[in-house]
């Protein structure tokens, strides 16, 4: 069935940040705020402390590293607490605790862990700097959410798939888990599956945010 879903997106591949710092740090600035709210922010700070560099005739801004990171004592859109994260992503970085080989080369549960001791990364956000900064390609996200349910369709099950059946199936991808994973939530998602289960509560600004992703965080455009 990999096969047969692969050759309907040939060339699909997911989407990394540019290393663990930055993936941290889009962790931090997105916590508990919608994604282009957490991307406005993060380009006006790039524009701000970032470096700038001409990329195809067009001026880019990179995000600020660690060291200029610190030296932002406050920033509009920034709350003091989110800041002091920040400013922990960016001395665990000086430190040498976000080196993409270093995370790579760990068994995803001790990357986790790892990543978990930077304030403010609980066991999701960890997960994402593991998958979408380390370059990782058989790391199975099986708890991600809706993976079952796409399963369920692409298979043919006759009832949605628990974890040890999920873990079954995807031990016929490897060394590819990650990216199969991927696939398949990208496959479901255009394909217009349906999903139990999904919020629809309302906020004073609309719709509640739906609950994060790590596969599609993999396929979006970074941020």
């Amino acid at each position: 069935m990999l096969g047969h879903v692969q050759a309907a997106y040939p060339g699909l591949r997911p989407v990394l940040f540019h290393s663990p710092y930055e993936a941290a740090a889009w962790a931090m600035l997105s916590h508990r705020r919608n994604r282009a709210q957490a991307t406005a922010v993060q380009r006006r700070l790039s524009e701000a402390a970032g470096m700038t560099f001409t990329l195809a005739g067009e001026q880019q801004h990179a995000f600020p590293l660690p060291q200029r990171l610190l030296e932002v004592g406050s920033f509009p859109g920034i709350e003091e607490p989110r800041l002091a994260r920040l400013h922990g992503v960016a001395r665990a970085a000086l430190d040498g605790q976000l080196e993409a080989a270093q995370v790579a080369s760990l068994p995803p549960a001790e990357a986790a862990k790892a990543l978990q001791q930077i304030k403010g990364l609980g066991p999701f956000y960890a997960m994402l700097v593991y998958l979408r900064s380390s370059g990782v390609k058989d790391a199975a996200a099986l708890d991600e959410p809706r993976l079952a349910a796409y399963l369920q369709h692409f298979y043919g099950l006759a009832g949605r798939p628990g974890p040890d059946e999920i873990r079954a199936i995807a031990e016929g991808w490897r060394p590819f888990r990650t990216w199969a994973s991927v696939l398949f939530r990208v496959a479901g998602d255009r394909d217009g599956l349906p999903v139990e289960g999904r919020s629809q509560r309302r906020t004073r600004g609309g719709t509640a945010p739906q609950a994060p992703s790590l596969l599609a965080s993999c396929v979006a455009d970074s941020p």
